[in-house]
């Protein structure tokens, strides 16, 4: 069962890109299951051991710089390429990488404190970013915020405060759960599969008109997959978690990503944190992979 882990993101993958109109009907079931899986996570969580460290600001620190730096470099050439940069460097943590990270022998406590301070950072900074970069006037500060924050909430802190009630008021099921908490990892294979397939459907309806363009994502998507784990990985290390740095900087909340680019910014930048799906997830095969072979 163990070396099956290691094929459960390659074949999500394939059946996102082969049998996308079919799956994508499962849309609607998407928050619930990452809901799921990210409360079975922190099931495993002790609260007591969360601490804001260094780790944790120059994270946030390389998110807010180079993702400022990535928009202002590349829109000379492209603003929508700039704008899909930003927003995919800028996005979240994803609540899989808790999920993934339990596979990849993480410190959860570690992770977990990032990953609550990331996704707070995000939804106060994108409201703003997004009023100074012009893309939809329309929409006030506040109302963005509110929005984003909206978005954020339910699938991240409601999941956290109900296993740390759940620890608290119940052990016995706290521990149940504990025992069963692969399970958040073959939720995170569905919610990824489903994922991949609105992004597949995404990219076909874009890519005949915008061939140049799209060539031009495909790269900057892979080169930010590859600079953001790198960088996560050198972080990590320097503070005791090579595996932790690598996924909290890494791998990207990409479904709140292409919202917010659809939403506030020109929506057919969302083909970058589309593609970056595709990146960041073969990576994360490579990992477990890797892991399974030295076991």
């Amino acid at each position: 069962m163990q070396r099956f882990k290691s094929w459960i993101l390659p074949i999500a993958i394939v059946l996102g890109l082969f049998f996308h109109e079919y799956i994508v009907v499962l849309q609607p079931a998407l928050p619930y299951l990452i809901f799921m899986m990210l409360f079975i996570s922190f099931n495993s969580l002790d609260v007591k051991e969360m601490r804001f460290t260094m780790f944790d600001f120059w994270l946030l620190l390389f998110q807010l710089v180079v993702s400022t730096a990535m928009y202002f470099a590349i829109r000379p050439f492209n603003e929508v390429v700039a704008q899909g940069a930003f927003v995919t460097v800028l996005a979240p943590t994803a609540s899989a990488a808790i999920a993934v990270s339990l596979i990849l022998g993480a410190n959860i406590s570690m992770m977990s404190t990032y990953l609550i301070a990331c996704n707070l950072m995000v939804a106060v900074v994108a409201p703003l970013s997004f009023t100074l970069i012009g893309a939809n006037p329309d929409i006030s500060f506040w109302s963005s915020f509110v929005t984003i924050l909206g978005k954020v909430f339910p699938l991240l802190i409601a999941p956290f405060l109900l296993a740390v009630l759940i620890r608290w008021l119940f052990p016995k099921a706290n521990h149940y759960i504990n025992r069963h908490k692969s399970l958040s990892f073959y939720l995170w294979a569905v919610s990824l599969t489903v994922v991949i397939a609105r992004a597949i459907g995404l990219v076909m309806t874009q890519f005949y008109e915008h061939r140049t363009m799209f060539l031009w994502m495909v790269v900057i998507s892979l080169f930010l997959c590859f600079l953001q784990f790198f960088v996560g990985h050198r972080i990590g290390k320097r503070y005791g978690d090579y595996v932790a740095g690598g996924q909290s900087l890494g791998q990207k909340n990409t479904v709140l990503a292409i919202w917010m680019a659809q939403s506030y910014l020109n929506p057919l930048c969302s083909v970058v944190p589309t593609l970056y799906v595709i990146w960041q997830n073969l990576y994360n095969s490579f990992q477990m992979m890797q892991k399974e072979r030295k076991k």
